[in-house]
Formats: structure tokens, C-alpha cells, sequence
């Protein structure tokens, strides 16, 4: 018996398929989808989820020294003439990071290999490049979903039947982060 569903899929289709419907489950808090496909889903996104919990306070706080450009009042740089040539003007600015413990490095980059990069599109600014933001999952993972889960020992998602789908009368489901 197999130990996961094929979804009548290739494995590079089927990978595909089951990081993006995690993708959109950890950004969106729930996702539509088919029972065999919500099941899979569930492996996988408990998984992360467990990770984040595991190393969400694995890191340090450290003070580092940044260069950032000044800006005027308008928000653009300012600049300055040196030797017949316009330069960016800087300063040294102290700014705390976290830095991550190697196991959280790890954890973190065992994300990165399921999750895809997540853009986020304002509804006025649609079909625009203009406004759109990187959303980090990752860092959303560690800092909003884990520390929600932290006393809970597994069970982070909830599948609830909808109903026959109209056209091939598969089972939808719906699948949420409790």
C-alpha cells in the first residue's frame, strides 16, 4: 500500500500542486479543495507548522551597525556634490536583528523548500506592479501561527465536508488552521 496519495498526478505535478495549496492555506487560513487533496495538504502543513512551533523562540537579538540614506522631507534621498559627482548621503544607524540559532536556520530553510514566494496585491492596485509586497511566510509562520499553536500538541488544521462538487461529484472540503 502506498504511504501517500498519487492524485492521478506526475511527482513534479503533484509537488506542485501540494506546495501551492500549502502556500495558500498558511497565507489565506483556509483553502477549497477535494478530501484526497485536503488530506495530503494536512501532512505537510502540520509538519511546518510543528517546526515553526519547535524553534519559534530559538534565536538572539543582536545590535548591528546599518548604513541607511538620509532622506528629506519628501522621502528621497539626499545628495550631495564630491568631486563634480553627485553621492548618496549615509548614516550609521544601530538597528537589533534576530539572528537565528542554527537548528531555526535549518528549520527555516526546510520552509523555503515547500513554500512558495507569496505576493501581495492590494484590491485597488490590481493588474499593477505598483504597491505589491513580498509577503515572508515564513516569518509568518514563527511569528503569528506558532506562537498560537504553542500549547498544542499536533491537530492545527480542521477539515469539514462541504458537500459533492457539481461537475464530477468529487467531495469538497473545507481545510483550516483551528
Amino acid at each position: 500500500m502506498a504511504k501517500y496519495r498519487k492524485l492521478g498526478r506526475t511527482s513534479s505535478q503533484r509537488k506542485a500542486l501540494l506546495r501551492n495549496q500549502v502556500t495558500a492555506l498558511l497565507n489565506n487560513g483556509k483553502i477549497v479543495t477535494t478530501e484526497a487533496k485536503a488530506k495530503e495538504i494536512r501532512k505537510i502543513a502540520e509538519g511546518l507548522i510543528a517546526m515553526a512551533v519547535k524553534e519559534k523562540d530559538n534565536f538572539e537579538e543582536v545590535t548591528v551597525k546599518a548604513k541607511v540614506a538620509r532622506k528629506d522631507e519628501n522621502g528621497k534621498r539626499v545628495k550631495e556634490v564630491v568631486d563634480g559627482k553627485k553621492k548618496t548621503v549615509y548614516d550609521e544607524v544601530d538597528k537589533t536583528i534576530k539572528k537565528d540559532m542554527p537548528s531555526r536556520l535549518h528549520a527555516r530553510r526546510q520552509m523555503l523548500k515547500v513554500l512558495y514566494p507569496v505576493t501581495e496585491v492590494p484590491t485597488a492596485q490590481a493588474g499593477r506592479k505598483k504597491n505589491t509586497k513580498e509577503v515572508d511566510l515564513v516569518a509568518k509562520l514563527f511569528d503569528e501561527i506558532a506562537p498560537k499553536y504553542a500549547d498544542r500538541k499536533g491537530g492545527y488544521t480542521r477539515i469539514v465536508k462541504i458537500g459533492q462538487r457539481k461537475g464530477d461529484a468529487a467531495m469538497e472540503v473545507l481545510i483550516e488552521l483551528v
